[in-house]
């Protein structure tokens, strides 16, 4: 199995024979998952999630319309896992796109469960958990789907040409040890925890041998945690062919920005000349963060290598982050913006505080709560019910679409933060997008008129702080999909939303595979039922899980007490402040009782002989008359 070098990032030319197949191929992988030891930032040994003993883990690798087969084996001993096949639309087998408790049950310790699905996009994806926030332990890696038919290949650039990179942020400590740290009333403004350090192709140091006047295809991941990554590569322009798997024309970058979970395929031709290499750079978003610890290092280095002789050069600083703006792209298929929609979704986020103390995200006013029965199966069970939204539970914020409906999802930033979101199942044209602080939807005043004809798509989006974002899409893919921020410490928090698409349509179409159930059955998980496992009472939610009670309106009892108490003890220390400070002191030097002694009958109009006669006044400072202060003449 293939694994990407610690110190060298190769061309993937041994992909290049599955082009040579004239017809589609099954594709099996064979997945151990267990824990080994990592150390890609020379800094911490740590344990870390790899695949059959392999860290980083191996890619997975494809035509369009290649069938892949993973048999997925959790040999981790002491955590449940999934996978999750980024940015895939699982056309017909939305119970293959892995998020636990929506679209299947998590795979236990010891358990094995099959993922089989049909590669229908080309271009640039990845792979990773989506359980209880564990992929960045390590279990992510790139997905990548050839395109004989790719407008670009062979014109371009050839095969053999094309290079995987990913960009990442790195922790040096486990998320089950982070996580309830950050969910926790002693972090109540909900600081996010800043990583150790930023990685490419997991590691530091990479260094790509490159031919001279050769044009090369990037394929560029981010399969971070949490950081947003500014990439550049000096000397270079980038010209972006391609987004998150969707192909547009050629638009020339000298900087782009990725947040986690996007994607950006793009072309470097390389210099005539080999007298010299050439730095290129990912930069960490560092606005995200809520501290800047003295010893972080937010940049990453690698070098594109004309001559291994030559030195590798220090990248030069830069004035600005000037990144090139994606939502200016253009389609290469030249699809025109959907009509008017059927359904509008209009979506807040807010952070908040809960009556345990702790800050959650919020889309207006739920944050997600896994249900007990995953969403998935609460459709097949559901009967005529499922297009109900109340089925699937008060805290999975549900949204039940007819087949064939032009959604467009509005969200407004009540926060200060950046938010990369995530639409599985779709790809979504980017209407709009509001510069930071320019406040809700409402407030910019955007009509139809103001759209482009031919919007960019793609399935990860950034929303800038306090602004908006205009999305739409066909709801042409039955399947239960999350829309979600894909910082994953704000999937934690619950900044989740659930689309049902045509659950009719599901309920003829889908049936779960004997592994998936024994999965469940292995975690006592019920599989049939509504959000709360009522499979008598669809409407009836008694017990289904829960975020906290919200804090309570105005004061408590307690917390009236709590602050009367409070006034009192202020009170009584200024009382005794007071007291303390006109009190006379016995420690105080003669000459400074004199003094006072003086200022009194000097306000009482009485002044001492020598003061009366004209005799020349003594300039006395005093430095303190009380507490045992010394005094100076």
């Amino acid at each position: 199995m293939f694994s990407i070098p610690r110190r060298f990032a190769l061309p993937v030319a041994w992909a290049a024979t599955l082009l040579g197949l004239s017809k589609a191929a099954t594709v099996t992988y064979d997945f151990n998952i267990a824990w080994t030891t990592s150390n890609p930032d020379g800094a911490f040994d740590r344990p870390t999630i790899g695949i059959n003993g392999q860290w980083p883990i191996p890619p997975i690798v494809g035509n369009v319309g290649d069938n892949i087969v993973v048999h997925a084996t959790n040999q981790l001993g002491n955590q449940s896992t999934s996978l999750h096949f980024h940015g895939l639309f699982m056309n017909g087998t939305t119970h293959m796109d892995g998020p636990s408790q929506v679209s299947q049950c998590s795979i236990p310790p010891g358990s094995s469960f099959t993922y089989n699905f049909t590669l229908n996009q080309p271009g640039t994806y990845w792979y990773h958990s989506h359980t209880n926030g564990q992929y960045p332990d390590g279990l992510r890696g790139p997905l990548i789907i050839h395109d004989p038919e790719s407008p670009f290949l062979d014109t371009y650039y050839q095969q053999e040409n094309e290079i995987v990179l990913t960009v990442s942020d790195w922790y040096h400590d486990q998320m089950a040890d982070l996580l309830p740290g950050f969910i926790n009333k002693g972090n109540p403004t909900g600081a996010e925890p800043v990583p150790q350090a930023a990685l490419f192709n997991d590691t530091q140091d990479v260094k790509i041998s490159v031919q001279p006047g050769t044009t090369y295809l990037f394929r560029m991941v981010n399969i971070g945690a949490f950081a947003g990554q500014y990439i550049w590569f000096e000397g270079h322009n980038m010209t972006i062919v391609e987004v998150d798997g969707v192909y547009h024309q050629p638009a020339v970058a000298e900087m782009i920005y990725l947040s986690a979970a996007q994607r950006c395929s793009f072309l470097v031709t390389t210099r005539n000349e080999t007298t010299a290499n050439f730095p290129f750079v990912a930069s960490m978003d560092t606005s995200l963060f809520d501290t800047l610890p003295d010893d972080l290092n937010y940049n990453v280095t690698g070098w594109l290598v004309y001559d291994a002789s030559q030195p590798l050069p220090d990248p030069a600083f830069v004035d600005e982050l000037d990144p090139f703006d994606d939502i200016t792209l253009l389609p290469y298929d030249n699809q025109t913006l959907f009509g008017e929609p059927d359904r509008i979704v209009e979506l807040d986020v807010i952070m908040d505080n809960l009556g345990d103390g702790a800050n959650y995200a919020f889309f207006n006013n739920i944050t997600y709560k896994s249900p007990k029965v995953p969403t998935l199966y609460t459709v097949l069970s559901a009967g005529e019910m499922a297009t109900n939204p109340t089925v699937y539970g008060s805290f999975t914020h549900s949204f039940v679409l007819e087949r064939g409906e032009i959604v467009q999802i509005i969200v407004n930033n009540l926060d200060t933060g950046r938010h990369p979101f995530h639409l599985h199942g779709h790809h979504f044209q980017a209407l709009y997008r509001s510069e930071e602080d320019a406040g809700t939807f409402e407030d910019v005043g955007v009509s139809e008129a103001d759209y482009p004809a031919t919007p960019m798509r793609r399935d990860t989006f950034v929303l800038y702080p306090t602004g908006n974002i205009v999305l739409r899409f066909r709801a042409d893919n039955p399947g239960v999909w999350l829309f979600h921020c894909h910082i994953e410490w704000h999937v934690s928090s619950g900044l989740i939303a659930t689309f049902v698409e045509a659950p009719l349509d599901i309920q003829r179409t889908i049936s779960i595979p004997q592994d998936q159930l024994d999965a469940c059955a292995a975690q006592s998980i019920p599989t049939a039922g509504n959000a709360a496992g009522n499979t008598v009472n669809l409407l009836d939610l008694t017990g289904e899980p829960r975020s906290p009670d919200p804090l309570p309106d105005g004061f408590t009892t307690r917390g009236k007490v709590a602050l009367a108490f409070s006034c009192l003890c202020g009170i009584l220390g200024v009382v005794v402040v007071a007291w303390y400070g006109l009190a006379p002191d016995a420690a105080a030097s003669s000459w400074a009782e004199q003094r006072v002694a003086e200022t009194r009958n000097t306000d009482s109009g009485v002044l001492s002989s020598e003061a009366a006669g004209g005799a020349e006044e003594k300039v006395v400072t005093v430095t303190a008359v009380s507490g045992g202060g010394n005094g100076k003449a």
